[in-house]
């Protein structure tokens, strides 16, 4: 799957590993590829590209978003689902740039009748399930978890 170099990751199960790989295409321009094959491309801000704290924010909301999509479909498609996520980039007391305010809004509307107004009545609950336990995204941000950052041999080939 990842190939050979990779072996830090080959002790994780293979029904929880998430994964993504990035190469360089130009000076901080890089190809993101999932393991589906799907790709997209982040830049450092400078073009129209994704930044990566863009994507980070984009993962936030999707993530919600998705959440609350399957939850209240079930009782009504919206006639619209629009997620804001913005944040303030701070350079904190030690030196370090972080996120603070982070802020998720759902904006949605629904057809009117019984299964609009049950999905508009399903519509706080999902949000708040979602950020209670069911989007990876948000509760990681808030929880909160160690990332090893380490160096590895150059790619092969």
């Amino acid at each position: 799957m990842l190939g050979s170099g990779w072996d830090r990751f080959a002790g994780m199960a293979k029904d929880t590993l998430r994964s993504v790989t990035l190469q360089r295409t130009s000076l901080g321009q890089y190809e993101v590829r999932n393991a589906r094959g799907g790709t997209i491309t982040v830049g450092a801000g400078d073009g129209v590209d994704f930044t990566p704290v863009e994507l980070l924010l984009a993962a936030l909301g999707g993530c919600t978003g998705a959440d609350v999509d399957y939850i209240t479909s079930k009782r009504a498609e919206p006639d619209s689902l629009v997620v804001h996520v913005a944040g303030d980039k701070v350079r904190d007391e030690t030196g370090g740039n972080r996120l603070v305010n982070l802020a998720i809004e759902l904006r949605v509307t629904f057809p009117e009748g019984a299964a609009g107004d049950a999905a508009r009545e399903a519509l706080p609950r999902a949000a708040q399930m979602s950020h209670d336990r069911l989007c990876t995204v948000s509760r990681t941000v808030e929880l909160g978890t160690p990332v090893d950052t380490r160096t590895g041999p150059p790619p092969a080939g």
